[in-house]
Formats: structure tokens, sequence, C-alpha cells
């Protein structure tokens, strides 16, 4: 989502930005009507998604309901070693045009972070930097020409759930702009649900990623490290786990079950976003690289960048475009949310690509990182 929409239920002033939220793509008009008339076979890939639940959500309690803060952190850090190797970048599904033509990728090995960012790892940061992030910064009345200034407060947006089945094509119908929201209350102000420490941060911009990996001493990882990473190792499928959604009946991420949006039967578990390492790693050992929140990337985002892509080790292109809204600077984000189902957003499967706002964020999206480097003893060069 981009600035207007920060304030665009708030203010009553500003157009949805569709192109604009957290990880998703624009278009499919005909496959979201179809799902919205409740043919189960149609697929809206992807209108707008958001929003973390931690409380509530279409009557279905999340297992984080009526917690107090903690104040343990029982997930430490830790960075998972990733070979270089080759791979085959992208996806042959005719749902994602942007992650076409499927491309070989070389690499060389990096470390990642085994699992997302927790707000116990974020609020050290906040704590040894005084960083604030940029969804609990004043809005510049100067940005929003018309608004009144009492509407003009810090937030972010959520997801709230739908009291009713309702037409796919307005996301406004569960999408709110939450004065307060923020990482530390990701409901906002009004809301007792707090931020725990073993949970995906969340409500941070681009900006933000970038601030906390360069304090941490690493940096976003591209685009290409991030796909070959969830991979681990396997090549073309339709899930990074294999062909099947929900192999021997088990789910493997965390995504929405039930009618989206208005009822999420949390069988995978989780209602809102999971606490991290709540589900199986892929075979490097790194959590949750699909679903529960998305992640930045340091690509910026090209529709027709795979055409141009280099090789060995890209980098993404020099600037960002998006046609379907050409003067917003964005960056890539992947892996879809606990919102992706294949009944609306499908931008969880393997190889697509999602993209957001540099300046914007929201309660479904987070990061991890990655730090250049090898083990002792591993040549520098590129393992085929």
């Amino acid at each position: 989502m981009n600035k207007s929409y920060r304030i665009a239920t708030a203010a009553l002033a500003f157009c949805l930005s569709l192109s604009s939220l957290t990880g998703c793509q624009s278009g499919h008009e005909e496959q979201a009507k179809a799902a919205a008339t409740g043919n189960e076979s149609g697929i809206a890939v992807c209108q707008p998604e958001a929003g973390q639940q931690f409380a509530k959500l279409a009557g279905v309690a999340s297992k984080g309901e009526g917690r107090v803060e903690e104040t343990t952190d029982t997930v430490p850090s830790k960075m998972v070693w990733i070979p270089g190797g080759t791979f085959a970048m992208g996806a042959e599904d005719a749902s994602f045009p942007d992650a076409k033509p499927v491309h070989d990728v070389a690499l060389r090995g990096f470390w990642m972070d085994e699992h997302e960012v927790t707000n116990a790892e974020f609020a050290a940061f906040v704590q040894a930097t005084g960083y604030v992030t940029v969804a609990e910064r004043p809005l510049n009345p100067a940005d929003f020409p018309g608004v009144p200034a009492d509407k003009l407060v810090p937030g972010s947006g959520v997801f709230v759930a739908t009291a009713q089945p309702v037409s796919l094509d307005n996301p406004l119908q569960w999408w709110q702009y939450v004065p307060g929201a923020s990482w530390r209350k990701p409901l906002g102000k009004g809301s007792a649900a707090l931020a725990h420490p073993n949970e995906p941060v969340v409500h941070v911009s681009y900006e933000d990623a970038l601030a906390y990996a360069t304090w941490a001493g690493k940096r976003l990882p591209t685009e290409a490290e991030w796909e070959y990473a969830a991979r681990g190792g396997k090549e073309q499928q339709p899930y990074y786990w294999g062909d099947e959604v929900k192999p021997d009946g088990k789910w493997m991420a965390n995504i929405y079950q039930g009618h989206f949006p208005e009822r999420n039967t949390g069988a995978d578990g989780f209602v809102g976003a999971a606490p991290v390492k709540s589900y199986l790693p892929n075979p490097y050992g790194l959590y949750d690289m699909d679903g529960n929140v998305w992640e930045w990337c340091s690509d910026y985002y090209r529709p027709d960048y795979y055409q141009h892509s280099t090789k060995e080790n890209p980098k993404g292109p020099a600037s960002s475009y998006d046609p379907d809204e050409p003067g917003a600077v964005k960056r890539v984000q992947r892996g879809g949310s606990y919102l992706c189902s294949d009944q609306y957003c499908i931008r969880y499967r393997a190889g697509s690509r999602g993209k957001g706002e540099v300046t914007s964020g929201s309660s479904n999206l987070g990061f991890r990182c990655v730090k250049d480097g090898r083990p002792a003893g591993t040549p520098d060069k590129l393992l085929n």
C-alpha cells in the first residue's frame, strides 16, 4: 500500500491503490468475480490482501487470543548456510505472467536467517538505536493536501473479517486503516493485543527492514536468493514443499482455510500470524518460507525483469516500474501470507512474485535477512 492508502479509511479522501497493497498483483477480475459468486474453482490472482488478526477473526479464536505480553524470547536467532548452485527461477503457471520466462540462475552461497525476524529481535534493535518505524511517524500534511489535520495520524492497514460473504472486487471491505497500528500493537492503539516476542515482526516498511538489516550486519535477500532458498534444492513444482497443497493431510504452511474474507477456520492451527518455526522446515532448514507473512526482498519490482535478468547473482533491475501504478517505487515481496489460499490470493505458490511500495508496511508483512561469507574451508566460487 502507498502513503495515500495509509490514511484512506481514516480520512475518507483517497482512492485505494489495488496494486500497492502488500504482495499482491492487480488484475484477474474474471477469476475474482467467479470466486465471489460461489464458484469454488474461481481463483483471484491476486486481489489485495493484508493484515494480522491476533485476537478473533470471524468467530474463530487465534491461539494468541487473550494472551498478555510475553517477556521471554524462546526462539534464538540462527543463520543457515545456503550452498551455492544453479536453479530454474520463475513459474510456468499462466497466472503469474511476471514470473516468466523460467530461466537459469547461478548463485554464490550465502547465510540466511533460519526464520523471519521476530518481534523480540526487532525490539532489541529499537532499544539499541531508538529507531521509529514509518507506521509510527507523524504524517506530513504537505503529502496529503486537503485532508483534515485530525485525520493525519500514524497507523497502518489491518485485516478485519467481514460479517458475511462479499464480492472480492472491493478490498476496502476487509481492510481498515487503524490509528496506532504498528509493530508494537499490530491491531492498533485501541486494542489490547500486543506484539508477542516469537511472532514475526509486522507493519514494517522496506526502509524499516533495511535499517534493521544494516544494524544487524546483514542485508535483505535478493529475489533470486529468496526463491533459491525457498525451493530447498527442489526444482519446478506447484508448492515449495512438493506437488500437493496438503500432503498426507498435513498443512505445510500458515495459509487461509475457510471462505475469504469472512471465515477463517484456522484448520492449520492459526488464524493470524503463527510464531516462527510452527511448521516443518524445508530441506535447507529454513522455516516459514511460504505463508505466515510476506517478506521484503532487495530487488526493485518490474514485471518484465525476467526477460532481461543476468544469469549469475542477479540483483534486480536498476529502477522500479509497475504499470498498475507508474509513479510508485516498489520492491519485490515473496512468500505470501496467512491470508493466501487457492480461493483468493494464490501467490504463495512456488515461483510467484509480490510487490510493495517502499514506504509502506502492513500487518502481514515482515522480512528475514541474509549475510555474505562462507563456512570455513568452503571455496569462494559458484558451486554447481
